[in-house]
């Protein structure tokens, strides 16, 4: 069995150069194969196609199925595609989730906290903030309603999290232009047009604003503008460093105008990064956490609020703005659609294929 092709490909994967997945039909049946190589995914795909395979294990069939499939990459192809769709399709069934139900039940979270840092788990939160630094045990139990809102906080926003993100990740899935994988391969969660994508859901995020609206508020941070603002306004802040403490401490001595100047200036941000997409999506790929890391093709879909930002979470549920924008980019999909992104991560150079789906209210 010549395994050449195979090893190639892993190769290129495990070093997170994705890019060279792109416009390669072998690598693109490589990512496919991997794809259906689980012990409930790959014994079905044999049966239904009849084929045969010697080795006994998944790891071992994986590449073997990889070799007999490259001899006809077309045919091949189609056939995985086909089951990737029944294997989709089956998944939902057995799910058996009432998304209009859903879409409803979603309406009744009234805030977005997550209950102490939201990367790290639960445990280590709850470590950190009451195990190791607290040694009297009366101290402890006098916790015991803030750790109980911490354990809700942190389940009901994940819970949030993970069902407007499924019902989002379905509006993609059941376009004719998608194929999905599964959820069984790292780094990519669906073929458009045969690019493999990892979708991000994303709000505009923080840290590019900061950056960018600097600017426009005559090189200050918003915090530093604001006191400013309100010393000119002779507006007394007692040492106030929040910003969302000093904007309302503005408001309260009646200068409203203050805060619209800011608010249409974090506008004026959002708008040109939606004419400049290639400066926020370069930053997404260098600003992405150590921990989860990756150099994928990637198509991100920034929710943004932007009269306040701090409410954009609410926009993970206007299924009424998001499945509209979806549509629409599917339909218009093509290979020119998707940027070519050259970023730097930990002083080691990488290129992506990328694209954002905005959302703005």
């Amino acid at each position: 069995m010549n395994n050449s092709n195979f090893e190639k490909w892993d190769q290129e994967f495990r070093s997170q150069n994705l890019f060279a997945f792109n416009n390669n039909k072998n690598a693109l049946l490589w990512l496919k194969v991997k794809a259906i190589s689980k012990k409930l995914t790959m014994p079905k795909f044999l049966e239904q196609n009849h084929i045969q395979l010697n080795s006994t294990t998944i790891k071992d069939q994986n590449k073997e199925l990889f070799s007999k499939l490259e001899i006809n990459l077309e045919q091949s192809l189609s056939l995985l595609d086909a089951y990737l769709c029944d294997i989709n399709n089956e998944w939902y069934h057995m799910m058996g989730v009432d998304e209009d139900t859903l879409k409803s039940e979603l309406y009744q979270i009234d805030s977005y906290e997550w209950g102490g840092d939201q990367n790290n788990s639960l445990d280590k939160h709850l470590v950190n903030m009451f195990v190791k630094k607290i040694s009297k045990y009366t101290e402890l139990q006098s916790k015991r309603l803030e750790i109980q809102a911490n354990a809700w906080n942190y389940v009901r926003t994940s819970w949030y999290n993970n069902w407007t993100s499924y019902l989002i990740e379905s509006i993609f899935k059941h376009h004719p232009k998608v194929i999905s994988a599964v959820g069984e391969i790292k780094s990519v969660d669906f073929f458009i047009d045969d690019i493999p994508i990892d979708l991000k859901v994303t709000f505009f995020p923080k840290g590019y604003m900061e950056n960018t609206i600097k600017s426009k508020l005559g090189g200050k941070s918003e915090v530093s503008w604001l006191i400013q603002k309100a010393k000119e306004n002779e507006i007394e802040l007692n040492r106030s460093k929040l910003a969302s403490e000093i904007s309302e401490k503005i408001s309260a001595a009646g200068h409203d105008e203050i805060l619209s100047e800011l608010r249409d200036k974090r506008k004026e941000v959002i708008k040109e990064a939606q004419k400049n997409k290639i400066d926020l999506i370069t930053w997404l790929y260098e600003n992405q956490g150590e921990m989860r890391f990756g150099a994928e093709n990637r198509l991100f879909l920034v929710l943004a609020d932007s009269s306040d930002l701090s409410q954009s979470w609410k926009m993970k549920r206007a299924f009424e703005q998001i499945e509209p924008a979806v549509n629409n980019y599917l339909n218009n999909f093509s290979s020119e659609s998707l940027n070519i992104i050259d970023f730097v991560f930990e002083k080691k150079s990488y290129k992506s294929l990328a694209d954002i789906i905005f959302v703005v209210k």
